[in-house]
């Protein structure tokens, strides 16, 4: 069953009275920071709605990230959720780590699960939200309150490619596809890795931009007239051995987030910790270009911002070739190798970059559409079982 989702915001907000008092649960993978900006996208965009919606955080991703992201209301519960793929870098993974955690934390602990869906019920939830952590698909069943799972891949899809005599994930592939496709309601983001047969597609999901360009260059001392260059791994900790290198091109500022303890601002770098008062899609808007990892949400907000993208494809990651595909169709930009990234090299490349049109986007965000879809859900059925 889909439900229609052509309601406007202002039809939403006249009924806001009679629909006051939800309160969502929210689970949320910590692999990486993706899922926690498109999770935040949507809270906002269904705060936006019904600013009386209280979320129920359920993640290890740190709170700091979502009080930067939310100006709605939120608790927040630090759980493990999902075990993901463990990094040895930002572009690589540790696939005997990832295995002996999988090993570990599935199938899950049903004392644990229990407990879970007993505070669901404590503190009221009608509904829980998955991405793209299968473990609140269990509670909610446990709980019996209906499930949502928005993706643009899931983790059977991802471990599948990895199995072998050195990765043995057959089981966790098995078990992990039976919780996902139980879910009751199932929405997909652009890009997504593998289509199914589901109740909503969206375009890219992204946190939206607060400040202008202008604001944001005035507060980092950056003249208008200079070209702005982000260089992002998406939250994952790496070393840049080339920061020395980008002062010789003087007539470009670089912002590197996660390169620095506190911001400074040394010569044309403009070194800012991970968390920052800098809110990150601000700062891609402001940018002529971005060089970073390939990864949903730098993905997501690029596209928006219609900024052209080096990025920097992870060939052993099953769902890169599919960013990469949809780059290379949607989006103005060009690969840069993992090589060329660590030694400098695609500095070479940053006239080529810089030289690239910005798209001017006329397309929604994908988490409008997202927000419209669960919050209808709220409205239609309190019940909101699923046939």
């Amino acid at each position: 069953m889909t439900i229609p989702v052509n309601l406007s915001k202002r039809k939403l907000k006249n009924s806001q009275s009679e629909f006051d008092g939800y309160n969502i649960a929210y689970f949320i993978s910590p692999h990486g920071y993706g899922h926690a900006a498109r999770a935040c996208s949507v809270m906002a965009e269904m705060h936006d709605i019904n600013p009386s919606i209280k979320f129920e955080i359920f993640t290890t991703i740190p709170r700091w990230f979502f009080q930067q992201s939310l100006s709605g209301s939120f608790a927040y519960h630090s759980l493990l959720t999902d075990i993901g793929m463990v990094q040895k870098t930002p572009l690589q993974e540790d696939l005997p780590e990832t295995l002996q955690k999988l090993n570990n934390f599935l199938p899950y602990d049903e004392s644990q699960i229990e407990s879970i869906s007993k505070d669901i019920n404590k503190i009221r939830c009608q509904l829980i939200i998955c991405d793209i952590s299968p473990m609140g698909i269990v509670v909610a069943q446990k709980a019996r309150v209906p499930s949502v799972l928005i993706e643009n891949f899931t983790w059977d899809w991802v471990y599948e490619n990895y199995v072998s005599a050195d990765f043995p994930a057959d089981q966790h592939v098995d078990y992990l596809k039976k919780i996902f496709k139980s879910a009751n309601y199932h929405i997909q983001t652009e890009p997504v890795c593998h289509y199914r047969n589901v109740d909503l597609t969206t375009s890219p999901i992204s946190r939206k931009v607060r400040n202008s360009p202008q604001q944001v260059r005035q507060s980092l001392s950056i003249p208008d007239e200079t070209k702005v260059v982000m260089v992002t791994m998406g939250g994952i900790p790496e070393k840049h051995n080339f920061l020395n290198q980008l002062k010789h091109h003087c007539d470009v500022h670089f912002i590197i987030p996660g390169s620095s303890q506190t911001a400074r601002f040394v010569d044309n770098l403009v070194l800012l910790p991970h968390h920052s008062d800098f809110f990150h899609p601000d700062i891609v808007n402001a940018c002529d270009a971005v060089v970073g990892k390939l990864g949903y949400s730098t993905l997501a907000e690029v596209f928006h911002a219609g900024v052209p993208y080096g990025y920097i494809p992870r060939f052993s990651f099953k769902e890169s070739e599919i960013l990469e595909a949809f780059v290379k169709n949607q989006m103005s930009g060009f690969a840069i190798t993992e090589a060329q990234y660590q030694e400098g090299d695609w500095m070479y490349l940053l006239p080529e970059l810089l030289g690239l049109p910005r798209i001017r986007r006329n397309v929604p965000n994908g988490s409008e559409d997202a927000a419209k879809f669960i919050y209808k859900l709220l409205c239609n059925n309190e019940s909101i079982s699923k046939s």
